[in-house]
């Protein structure tokens, strides 16, 4: 017999999905506090005299001996006695003995462009943000001045360098601020924020950034183009405000074709398209590159200027030993040649080992994890960010 008593009650959705984000958000608020007390903000740790010395470009023996003569910054002594040093120490070596003679800053010089590097693909999970801050960390361990901008919603870059977009960003305050069409656009330097890592600072995203999606279409249709500059110029001229604090901007794009996207792409000087070797994934970035280049013809017709010193594909969470991605990085090697990095992003536990603590490898030190495990994937990240680095430094014309 049917049931006819009264209906059960159902929790409407939308409040069921509420709840379930707030307490997901109070959670990982908590955690942070747990991982990185007492003020709940990612620290950067010490390197050792060795690691100091190595990424200053001198030998250990060296260092030491300018410590103790009282040259620059004096050690830390931590763990019985032995020596360490902050990235900003590191960083005031560097500028000590670039007076004597030697430049051991490798940063632009006067004439030189700012390089903006655009790291995209629209399909998740490609290494997209895993990229962009580990190229962003190396780069400023080998002292450049990097600007991370986080231009994806869902903000995984943000909360890589210690930011949790719903409680450590008041309105108004990503990269929509500096490029909205209305008058509460604000400069670009009021909403940079500096980061735990020496020499990286960051633009942060929450969800926010998708009302420009939403507002370029309505600006469009209204003919309004005189009164605003179009959306694809809107990033590059808001990044000449602060072009001189910089050296490097890395932007880590949605994983969409949208205005952002777009965006990026016309005010970048180089383009790093992720792509992991499944066949799948290579079919979903061939409907991205077609995509692509119909809408940067549209833009380049508008008026766009599409530029760049270098077009790249980088293979990323690469097991050599699986044949059939060997067999995917071969028929991108043929077919594009020497647009595909050499080196690709191994998959590494070390990588995940270091996420789960929202910290990527620059970040944590051999011991905590196997020492062959932790050198490994660090060397591979350094070939790849290294490469990376050689083409920033041919667009100088180094």
């Amino acid at each position: 017999m049917p049931d006819h008593g009264v209906a059960p009650e159902f929790e409407p959705v939308d409040e069921a999905i509420r709840a379930d984000a707030d307490a997901l958000s109070a959670e990982l608020f908590n955690l942070r506090a747990r991982l990185f007390p007492p003020s709940a903000a990612k620290p950067l740790r010490l390197f050792s005299s060795g690691e100091a010395a190595a990424l200053i470009g001198i030998s250990d023996a060296y260092l030491r001996q300018l410590s103790l003569a009282g040259f620059g910054p004096q050690a830390i002594s931590v763990n019985g006695g032995r020596r360490s040093y902050s990235l900003q120490q590191i960083n005031e070596y560097r500028g000590h003995l670039s007076r004597e003679g030697r430049d051991y800053f490798p940063r632009r010089r006067a004439g030189d462009q700012l390089q903006v590097i655009a790291v995209t693909n629209f399909k998740g999970g490609s290494g997209k943000t895993t990229t962009s801050a580990h190229l962003a960390q190396y780069l400023a361990l080998r002292g450049f001045r990097v600007l991370a901008i986080d231009l994806d919603p869902q903000s995984s870059l943000s909360t890589l360098f210690g930011f949790q977009s719903e409680t450590d960003l008041a309105e108004n305050e990503t990269l929509y601020a500096a490029i909205r069409y209305d008058e509460t656009r604000r400069p670009l330097q009021e909403v940079i924020r500096t980061t735990y890592f020496t020499g990286v600072d960051l633009i942060p995203a929450n969800l926010e950034l998708q009302e420009f999606e939403h507002d370029t279409p309505r600006i469009l249709a209204a003919g309004q183009r005189g009164k605003h500059s179009l959306f694809f110029n809107r990033l590059r001229e808001t990044l000449s405000e602060v072009e001189s604090n910089y050296d490097v901007v890395i932007v880590d794009c949605p994983p969409q074709l949208g205005f952002l996207t777009l965006g990026a792409l016309c005010a970048a000087t180089g383009v790093l398209v992720t792509v992991h070797p499944q066949m799948l994934d290579v079919a979903s970035m061939s409907q991205f590159l077609l995509m692509t280049a119909d809408l940067l013809s549209v833009v380049r017709k508008a008026g766009g200027e599409l530029r760049y010193d270098f077009l790249r594909y980088l293979i990323t969470r690469y097991e050599p030993q699986d044949g059939p991605q060997t067999q995917v990085v071969g028929f991108l090697r043929n077919l594009f040649a020497e647009r595909v990095l050499t080196n690709p992003m191994l998959k590494s536990t070390a990588v995940s080992d270091a996420g789960l603590t929202k910290q990527t490898l620059y970040e944590i030190s051999r011991q905590s994890m196997g020492r062959s495990t932790y050198s490994r994937a660090v060397e591979a990240l350094d070939a790849v960010n290294g490469e990376i680095e050689t083409l920033i430094s041919k667009g100088w014309g180094r």
